[in-house]
């Protein structure tokens, strides 16, 4: 069965997304403005101009909404995973800044652009996670160990198994569990992420109207969880927000559920993605597959009781169990 550190019922997970610089814009070199996950009701993209209400949209997440969830996160001490887009972070030195005075933090791999890399060919992505990884080493003095595209091509995850240097890649929403992709030669750890409980609602059709709307949904998330786990059936919770969309109202609803998970205590162990993977890798690497830290690259992993075709959650359960 799955289990948490310490007793935990449950994995929280918060995830801020910083995009804001790595968005389209002619500017940037594209051919066309940004369009998505704003305020701005059926944006469509510019072909050839800029769209200034959204890029001044993006501004506010730079100038504003980061510095609000870092205050919310930093007065509670409590840790963060980051998707950094790479363009992003070379464009705010001032945030590079404050995420490297947060020693637990993670900061992990957006891509370099926030772009669909369907239509990128592969050379351009390998090269586009090639560079993402030098400026966190630049600017971070460390290199990222988790990868979310968010907008994969078909060749993400293969691309980032042949680089070697990731634990995990979260470009999936298929379980409220991590789970190991048995496609390679060794088991690759993918650690879902979410859609759902994920503040990019409050931009769609029959999303949050108010930040009441989300932190009730959060609220009510959490406690169902709880429930399944002290029942033995642990699972994990992704949290997703975006700078831009980091309006008080809405912030707010993060700040009241923050406080509501910490009541739990014990029961909920709140994280980042990089300690999910170091413990599910540590306590739940599929039998029969070696010791990660050890097995030796380009050896074939031995013929494993797999669950489902190409995955593994890794326990003795059901894959969703």
């Amino acid at each position: 069965a799955s289990t948490w550190p310490k007793g935990a019922k449950v994995a929280l997970n918060f995830v801020i997304n910083y995009e804001e610089g790595g968005e389209r814009c002619i500017l940037h070199g594209d051919d066309a403005s940004e369009s998505l996950l704003s305020d701005i009701p059926g944006a469509q993209p510019l072909e050839g101009e800029r769209n200034l209400n959204m890029e001044s949209l993006y501004d506010y997440g730079a100038r504003s909404g980061f510095w609000r969830l870092h205050r919310i996160f930093t007065k509670r001490k409590a840790p963060v995973t980051v998707f950094a887009v790479g363009m992003a972070l070379e464009r705010n030195p001032a945030v590079c800044h404050a995420l490297k005075e947060q020693h637990d933090w993670e900061v992990a791999s957006h891509g370099y652009r926030w772009l669909d890399y369907h239509s990128v060919d592969e050379e351009t992505e390998r090269e586009h996670i090639q560079r993402t990884i030098q400026i966190h080493e630049r600017v971070f003095d460390k290199r990222p160990v988790g990868l979310y595209q968010g907008k994969p091509s078909s060749n993400t995850r293969r691309l980032v198994v042949e680089e070697k240097g990731f634990k995990y890649d979260s470009d999936s929403y298929a379980d409220d569990l991590p789970y190991w992709n048995m496609e390679f030669e060794a088991p690759h750890l993918v650690i879902p992420y979410t859609l759902t409980e994920n503040d990019m609602r409050f931009t769609t059709p029959n999303g949050y109207a108010n930040g009441e709307d989300f932190a009730r949904d959060l609220k009510e998330t959490l406690r169902f969880l709880v429930d399944e786990g002290r029942a033995g059936h642990c699972k994990m919770m992704s949290v997703g927000l975006h700078c831009r969309l980091a309006r008080p109202g809405r912030a707010a609803a993060v700040a009241e559920f923050l406080d509501f998970a910490r009541s739990y205590g014990r029961d909920v162990w709140i994280c980042t993605r990089e300690q999910i993977a170091d413990h599910w890798t540590e306590n739940h690497y599929p039998k029969g597959a070696g010791n990660p830290m050890t097995t030796e690259p380009g050896v074939p992993v031995p013929d494993l009781d797999v669950k489902r075709a190409g995955v593994d959650d890794g326990t003795e359960e059901g894959p969703n169990e």
